[in-house]
């Protein structure tokens, strides 16, 4: 771009415009904006340039390109793709401990599933031994159907004559789902918006992989900040 202006002004303003000299500053300025480091740009084309003719227009190029290309994009092409894929760390506390808090060492797989066609009276027996109030349920490709709540089956699990009936006249569907490969920062607005402090968590086919808590996540984000300011 800094070539062909000046070429420009030589052809038809009969200007005497050195083109060297606007390349260079027209790279400065591709610099400055595409890697944000506008000091870096500016002194090391003034190194090619053997001498420091060019120092103010490329202090006014190089600010001029950084401050139009971070009001469009903060992100330089070394911190982009971290960004996407949550890694960046940055001077925010709170963004750099969710960087180190990862989904699968937060998930809690310890939730008994149960078959869709499983009875009210299967499921009875299935709760003496459980430690959990809140129980999956699948069907035969690890699909997750919907969840059983204890607190749903209080009324009826110590009436005999109910026994028979499907656990699916039980079931509910959980307020959201939570796909495997979401960052911790992006699924803490779900539990707010839904209200809830557990969502089952499944794979792209739907699969049932086990439950996510918020009192976890948050209880993970307090060590991970401690660790951080020690």
């Amino acid at each position: 771009t800094g070539a062909s202006i000046a070429l420009l002004c030589n052809a038809f303003f009969d200007w005497d415009v050195s083109i060297v000299s606007f390349t260079l500053v027209g790279m400065a300025g591709v610099m400055s904006g595409v890697m944000k480091a506008p000091l870096t740009s500016i002194f090391l084309i003034a190194e090619l340039s053997n001498g420091y003719g060019l120092f103010i227009p490329l202090m006014i190029t190089a600010c001029i390109s950084f401050a139009v290309d971070y009001y469009l994009d903060p992100d330089s092409i070394y911190t982009k793709q971290l960004r996407l894929r949550g890694e960046l760390l940055t001077h925010d506390k709170d963004q750099s401990v969710f960087v180190f808090l990862k989904l699968d060492s937060l998930m809690e797989t310890d939730f008994i599933r149960i078959r869709q066609r499983m009875t009210l009276g299967d499921l009875v027996h299935i709760i003496s031994t459980a430690r959990r109030n809140i129980f999956p349920v699948i069907d035969e490709f690890g699909r997750l159907l919907g969840v059983v709540q204890l607190d749903d089956l209080r009324e009826d699990m110590f009436k005999r004559e109910k026994y028979g009936h499907p656990i699916t006249d039980y079931m509910i569907q959980p307020p959201d789902r939570i796909l495997e490969h979401e960052t911790v920062q992006s699924i803490l607005p779900k539990f707010e918006d839904k209200h809830t402090w557990m969502l089952p968590v499944v794979d792209k086919q739907g699969r049932y992989l086990g439950f996510i808590s918020k009192s976890r996540i948050l209880n993970a984000y307090r060590e991970q900040l401690v660790r951080i300011q020690q």
